[in-house]
């Protein structure tokens, strides 16, 4: 399975009824809030073994399964 795959079935699991193929506003539009990030990324460091950290914490990383995406694979890559 894909990271964006993988990712969306997280995000699926928190908010079932979200477009997040096409919602791009997850974070300002209040969708996540920060204790869902925090799962979030709780989630994301164990199944893909890597470690988000307080730098990439910001709302443009969260924002769309696209920038969530980004950033993942970019930390699998370094």
């Amino acid at each position: 399975m894909d990271v964006r795959t993988e990712l969306k079935e997280m995000l699926l699991d928190i908010y079932s009824d979200v477009d997040f193929d096409n919602e791009q506003n997850l974070v300002d539009e209040g969708i996540l809030d920060s204790m869902d990030i925090v799962n979030l990324v709780t989630e994301i460091n164990d199944n893909f073994d890597i470690s988000i950290g307080a730098k990439d914490m910001t709302p443009d990383n969260f924002n769309s399964l696209e920038a969530t995406t980004a950033l993942v694979q970019k930390l699998i890559d370094e």
